[in-house]
């Protein structure tokens, strides 16, 4: 059983900066992709930035040299850190894995249970 377990998130005024971490724990065999998405009231969810297990990386335009994505291939972690926030992006925001529990299984898709991030203004 994989779980993704969220932590960070919170209230930030504009400007500031947030940490977000996710760790997937529980049968990992391998890791292809982690990354984050994000929901605003009202809108669908999209991707905010991911990183692959080669360690390339890929980040929504609105977010691209404000946010950075990192990972721990050993540990299973994905970080994302938020400099200069805006209010717009405030979301939910969904630790995403695609990986493979064991050998010959998947990959399939995870999700974290989302952490609130709210800017405000």
């Amino acid at each position: 059983q994989v779980q993704l377990v969220e932590s960070g998130g919170g209230l930030v005024q504009a400007g500031g900066s947030l940490r977000l971490s996710c760790v997937a724990s529980g049968s990992v065999f391998s890791m292809n992709v982690m990354g984050w998405y994000r929901q605003a009231p009202g809108k669908q969810r999209e991707l905010v930035a991911a990183v692959t297990s080669g360690s390339s990386t890929n980040y929504a335009d609105s977010v691209k040299g404000r946010f950075t994505i990192s990972r721990d291939g050993i540990k299973n972690t994905v970080d994302l850190r938020m400099n200069s926030l805006k209010p717009e992006d405030t979301a939910v925001y969904y630790c995403n894995a695609v990986l493979s529990p064991k050998s010959g299984l998947g990959p399939y898709n995870y999700w974290g249970q989302g952490t609130q991030v709210t800017v405000s203004s």
